[in-house]
């Protein structure tokens, strides 16, 4: 227990950090003392399992980072965790792929908590074309295939913006949750190569990054939206993300809905 003490203390630090809170500010929050808070962190004294949970309710961690705050204090995981793949999950991908399917003719795709694609759509499949067999080998990174230099980089137009765009939600993403792979992964999508920012190809660069991209079916041109579970119970689905893409002209509607037809 007295391991565990220590463990819980450093960890409570990093988060305040993250969040940019202090000692009494977390210690409101959870509704204790600034004593007993700072006796916490020095491994003076050991929270109640409630006391953590208000904490990690007050520090606004993802149900991954409470259950490792759970296990720092002593104290059993709150929330299950599996593989994507567990027989248990099948209702969840059933419904997922379901709702991926239903976007059709327009691209959709979910996604872990590092990016690596679970599933996707037809439309996904047919525009997933020449890129490198090294970047579409299980697990797929679809940060590193969209903006990698053997991957859909020299089809993508606004390549800048778009990779501005990747790295700027990727740091957003590391502040919210401490994931150093993300954090690596977003050095490594700063260093591929991308030219000097363009001027706006269209009047929705106001006011959304589009990707525009060249392919069979000419310049396709969407927008993007993401979708999580509202309220999970399960750590692994809490991070699954949907990506879905809409158009946003009427040439690449047009040209989606033809795929559509011939796939």
């Amino acid at each position: 227990m007295e391991h565990q003490s220590i463990a819980i203390g450093p960890m409570l630090r990093e988060w305040r950090s993250r969040r940019r809170l202090s000692q009494l500010d977390l210690a409101l929050s959870a509704e204790i003392s600034a004593r007993h808070m700072s006796f916490i962190e020095t491994g003076r004294s050991q929270p109640s399992r409630d006391v953590v949970l208000r904490l990690a309710e007050g520090l606004d961690l993802n149900l991954r980072n409470r259950n490792a705050l759970l296990m720092a204090g002593g104290y059993a995981p709150g929330n299950a965790e599996r593989r994507f793949d567990d027989p248990a999950l099948e209702p969840a991908r059933s419904i997922i792929q379901r709702i991926l399917d239903a976007h059709m003719p327009f691209p959709a795709l979910a996604v872990d908590r590092h990016w690596n694609l679970v599933a996707s759509n037809g439309s996904v499949i047919a525009l997933m074309t020449g890129i490198a067999p090294h970047l579409i080998e299980p697990p797929i990174n679809v940060l590193r295939l969209s903006i990698h230099p053997d991957g859909m980089a020299n089809r993508i137009v606004n390549l800048a913006e778009w990779k501005r765009h990747l790295v700027e939600r990727l740091h957003r993403q590391v502040e919210a949750s401490g994931d150093h792979q993300l954090e690596a992964l977003a050095e490594e999508l700063k260093a591929y190569p991308a030219p000097a920012s363009s001027a706006p190809l269209s009047d929705i660069s106001a006011i959304a990054v589009p990707l525009v991209m060249e392919s069979a079916l000419g310049r396709l041109s969407f927008l993007s939206t993401t979708t999580m579970f509202g309220t999970p119970v399960e750590v692994t689905l809490s991070e699954i993300a949907i990506e879905t893409f809409f158009p946003a002209d009427q040439p690449t509607a047009e040209a989606l809905r033809q795929l559509a037809e011939a796939l």
